[in-house]
């Protein structure tokens, strides 16, 4: 894809996995549905304008062994974030940052841990500090952030021998890397304009590489987690 100047090196946005009927093996994902959703966000509307634009013009797009073809968009319903949130992550959230020859981005840190909300509250902030939206003054309020784990999904999955925290692989300038990524439903207290920074945003490192992507918690909330095992566990 080209790009606008004022778009170069722009960060500012999210986006799933693709959704379709897949079978996972060895040597990857296996597409059986003739049609995939990917969820985007970007609390921008001029480059929400222009990744749709771009996007759409594309006649066909080769990801790995799959031929994709462009066909509709459809705007999600307005959410109401308040200060206490139930989240589901629809792509896994990364705590650490990634380096060359370092193996420090799969350590496991367990989500009862205060250093796991420690480690999400200082990326946050310094994301919405770097996003120029915030003043000082605001971020230096924002201090109460607590993320706090569905134990009863973290144990039907233990039960179950499967797993919530696995090692995925990221590219970066070509570079590849690996990074520990989590997938679990949790309730985060936090100020209003900090969770609706994360639900537009994303939540944790390398959100603009497809992680940290983040729904809020519906009615159905056992069914969707349901379908969140099939998926990463």
């Amino acid at each position: 894809m080209g790009g606008k100047k004022e778009f170069v090196g722009y960060t500012a946005y999210n986006f799933s996995g693709l959704k379709g009927q897949i079978k996972i093996s060895r040597k990857g994902l296996h597409f059986f549905s003739s049609k995939v959703t990917l969820v985007f966000s970007t609390p921008d509307k001029p480059f929400l304008d222009y990744f749709l634009e771009t996007l759409f013009a594309q006649h066909e797009l080769m990801i790995g062994n799959l031929n994709l073809v462009p066909e509709t968009m459809e705007p999600e319903e307005p959410v109401v974030i308040s200060d206490s949130v139930k989240f589901l992550c629809i792509s896994p959230i990364v705590l650490l940052p990634a380096a060359f020859n370092d193996e420090m981005a799969k350590r496991f840190i367990s989500p009862e841990q205060d250093e796991f909300s420690d480690l999400l509250y200082d990326n946050t902030i310094q994301r919405m500090e770097e996003s120029g939206k915030y003043t000082a003054e605001e971020l230096a309020s924002y201090y109460k952030f607590q993320v706090v784990a569905d134990k009863d999904y973290i144990q039907r999955i233990q039960d179950s021998h499967k797993k919530f925290a696995r090692i995925y692989p990221l590219f970066d300038a070509d570079i590849k890397y690996e990074v520990r990524g989590y997938t679990f439903p949790f309730t985060l207290y936090a100020p209003q304009p900090v969770q609706q920074f994360i639900y537009e945003n994303g939540l944790g490192y390398f959100c603009h590489k497809g992680f940290g992507m983040l729904d809020v918690a519906g009615q159905d909330t056992s069914k969707r987690a349901e379908d969140l095992e099939l998926t990463y566990a």
